[in-house]
């Protein structure tokens, strides 16, 4: 009784977070709140308190663990459906009580079982009949893929699924009767075991024709684990590992669906949007889940593929977490053991063998669903007895149940059998928790061990359901004008670039496309993993699911001068790095041609194909040759070439190293060196990311992550600085066409101001994709006037 009040208490507190959490997730108390699962809650409680009451009045000596194990692991399951498919979840309500009064009925049939026994060819030829009905009448739910059903008025039976327990019957039927001949060493065992062999080939003959493989390799698991606990022979686990290996080895030759789902488990990054997009998306469940979960309705689990049937275990170990996964492994893993005992413990053969491969069928086949979703084994499509949705496998569950508490339902439970009858049963439940312990390893080597991994991968479409929720923070220029900002309400936030020109350096956060730019390299900041407290991050993970709202980030750009850079690239491809020489600090970092961020979804096509590539940030990736252009700034021995090869860190994407054989530079990498010239040899290191905007500190800086370098000796910059001084302007300038045969002409602009300039010394770099010097040299001066206007 304790058991299933825990039980209970458990799927109310699940119920009531289920209610609330459209509150949660919108941090609003004025929303729809959800209460169509309480329907399946109490159909639940009517139908475990029914059962409970009648188990304690016609099986006193029941196991008294079975039914709150059962009762658990169906309500979560109906829960879970309600909460994905409210639809589904009223459908699997009407089978929990259909299942539930075939439970409470069936607890009035014979102690004994002898009529299971007795008419074990019957039951099993009925169940043939019923599978081989689908070859002719057979349908799918969905209205495509394997027709495995046979159904009528909106209501749908899946055959194979008590085929499954029919064949339990028969063979624990056959084998008690024979169990003498099986275990005399004298006798040959395959003339006895041919029927079996015959009945069973039938079944999976029948599964075959229907490509239903994953029960095929249930059924041929059953078989040999009934066989070896009968006749306690090892050759059988060698044989039926064989079979099932050229099972394995045959099906991956013959059926398409196979290779798909083996080259999936074998290499499920190769293809993540493809032929492993089932397998990729459990994972990056059960890694979003991590250690407690989003919370029931917190999380996203609808984006795996059929979350309520074959990746069931993927929905609840995302919403639950590795906790939520423990309980279902524990509440597994006394499912073995009371299963083991009451096999040991059954007062005669027939029904200590149907104990046992009942329970192999519960833990076996919860094992492999587990195993799938986990990449532990391939995907077999195979239900979760008790929690995946399926009218036919909740009945089969519950057929189970009742056959197991009938079986344990004797009050000597003391019964000792020798140890060669029980080592078989023994080893068999070892098998089974080991099973358990792995999937439970597992889970946790997912959900915390790679879960930082896998959460930030661009394919995890969850990042960006999390946008919507949560609001990102802004991204500032030096006088903290919006460039970039979080629009809309709770559910509908999205993203607004307010400069759509300066779209290649700020970047985009976008479901489909990923991120890229500073929306990338400083996501943890704008998301709010990074910068606030870790308390706060906590209890927004516990109690929202989701992270705390974004923090704002200033940059170093002048927005003024940006727009001015901007300008003058339009309609020529190039790029210009404007920098404060003295700190490193980026004023202006202007690309052309640019793009639109806030169009990105319409133009993405057009713009991965444009052979100008807008995506590209031509100021910090791009590369060109510059070496005419460095000899003329670092003539004779001071030529720092090797030491401009280093790309530098400014906290976004600048692609990678040059190669000294054949170096090639970017604009923001010239205008460091031009930096130093007016910076008296000092390379500085680049800043663009200046502060962030903390809850608790207001705002932080951020220190560079790069440092200084003494690039040259300070008197060596005099000489340089003669040769191109305009001391009528206050700058002093280089002008170059670079000439190569890999690249077209292009026009290099360099200068910055004189040291004896009083106001901030300044830097620029310009590159245009064009043999027009006079034009780099124009926009170059004209834009370091500009900067230094007071």
């Amino acid at each position: 009784m304790r058991l299933l009040v825990l039980a209970t208490l458990f799927l109310v507190i699940y119920s009531i977070i289920l209610t609330l959490s459209p509150a949660a997730r919108l941090r609003s108390w004025e929303v729809s709140f959800r209460w169509e699962h309480w329907a399946g809650f109490f159909v639940w409680l009517i139908v475990i308190t029914l059962a409970h009451w009648q188990t304690s009045l016609r099986l006193p000596y029941r196991d008294p663990f079975l039914l709150p194990i059962a009762a658990l692991l169906s309500g979560l399951g109906l829960l879970t459906i309600w909460r994905l498919f409210p639809d589904l979840g009223m459908r699997q309500t009407i089978w929990l009580g259909v299942a539930g009064v075939i439970l409470v009925a069936g607890l009035r049939l014979p102690p004994d079982l002898s009529f299971l026994r007795r008419y074990k060819y019957l039951w099993l030829t009925a169940g043939l009949l019923l599978t081989a009905l689908t070859l002719v009448l057979g349908t799918n739910p969905l209205g495509y893929g394997p027709r495995l059903w046979l159904g009528c008025c909106g209501f749908y039976l899946q055959p194979s699924e008590p085929l499954k327990l029919l064949l339990i019957v028969y063979l624990s039927a056959y084998l008690a009767d024979r169990l003498f001949d099986l275990i005399a060493t004298s006798t040959p065992i395959l003339p006895i075991l041919a029927p079996t062999l015959f009945m069973t080939g039938l079944v999976l003959g029948l599964l075959l024709a229907q490509r239903d493989l994953g029960t095929c390799s249930i059924f041929l698991f059953l078989y040999t684990t009934i066989i070896y606990i009968t006749t306690n022979r090892k050759s059988i686990l060698v044989f039926g590992s064989l079979a099932l290996l050229l099972a394995g080895i045959a099906g991956f030759l013959l059926f398409d669906v196979v290779q798909i789902r083996v080259n999936a488990w074998l290499n499920p990054w190769s293809d993540p949007s493809g032929g492993s997009y089932q397998i990729v998306q459990s994972l990056l469940a059960v890694a979003s889940g991590g250690l407690l979960g989003r919370g029931p309705g917190m999380g996203n689990p609808s984006l795996v593929p059929i979350p309520h049937s074959d990746f069931i275990f993927a929905a609840i170990a995302e919403e639950l977490g590795l906790a939520g996964i423990l309980i279902l492994c524990i509440a597994l893993a006394l499912v073995a053991n009371r299963g083991i005992r009451i096999s040991l413990h059954a007062p005669d053969t027939f029904r200590r063998l149907l104990g046992a491969g009942l329970t192999i069928h519960i833990v076996a086949q919860s094992i492999l669903i587990a195993s799938g979703n986990l990449r532990l084994l391939p995907l077999t499509g195979v239900t979760y007895p008790f929690v995946s949705y399926g009218g036919s496998s909740l009945l089969t569950s519950f057929l189970s149940l009742l056959i197991l508490l009938h079986i344990s339902n004797h009050p000597d439970d003391s019964l000792i059998r020798k140890i060669s009858e029980t080592r078989p049963f023994l080893q068999l439940g070892s098998f089974l928790m080991a099973g358990i312990f792995i999937v439970a390893l597992s889970t946790g080597w997912w959900a915390v061990i790679r879960a930082p991994d896998l959460i930030v991968r661009t394919d995890n479409p969850r990042r960006a359901i999390a946008d919507l929720y949560v609001p990102r923070g802004s991204i500032l220029d030096r006088g903290n004008q919006p460039l970039v900002e979080t629009q809309g309400s709770p559910g509908f936030y999205f993203r607004q670039v307010n400069y759509p020109a300066l779209s290649p350096v700020v970047g985009y956060t976008n479901r489909f496309y990923g991120q890229a730019g500073l929306e990338a390299t400083m996501d943890e900041y704008l998301r709010g993993l990074r910068g606030n407290p870790n308390l706060n991050i906590w209890w927004n993970q516990l109690l929202y699911g989701q992270p705390p709202p974004g923090l704002d980030i200033r940059l170093s750009l002048d927005l003024r001068l940006q727009q001015a850079a901007d300008q003058s690239l339009i309609g020529h491809t190039g790029a210009l790095v404007l920098l404060n020489a003295d700190n490193g600090e980026v004023l202006v970092m202007a690309t052309s041609p640019s793009f639109d961020a806030n169009q990105l979804e319409n133009i993405w096509d057009e713009l991965v194909g444009d052979v100008n590539a807008p995506l590209v940030n031509r100021a910090s990736q791009g590369r060109y040759r510059a070496n005419t252009l460095l000899q003329t700034m670092f003539p004779g021995d001071t030529n720092p070439l090797v030491q401009l090869l280093a790309q530098p860190q400014i906290r976004l994407d600048v692609g990678e190293p040059a190669d000294p054989e054949d170096p090639l530079f970017s604009p923001l990498q010239i205008a460091l060196s031009a930096a130093s010239i007016t910076n008296v040899g000092v390379y500085p290191a680049p800043k663009l990311v200046l502060a962030v905007n903390t809850s608790q500190a207001d705002w932080v800086l951020l220190p560079a992550p790069d440092k200084p370098d003494q690039l040259l000796p300070g008197n060596a910059t005099n000489t340089v600085l003669t040769q191109l001084s305009k001391p009528e302007l206050g700058i002093w300038d280089i002008v170059i066409v670079e000439q190569s045969q890999a690249q077209n002409s292009l026009s290099w602009y360099s200068g910055g101001t004189l040291p004896s300039w009083d106001g901030i010394p300044l830097a620029v770099a310009v590159i245009l994709e064009e043999n027009n010097p006079d034009l780099a040299e124009s926009i170059g001066t004209t834009l370091l006037k500009e900067a230094m206007l007071p």
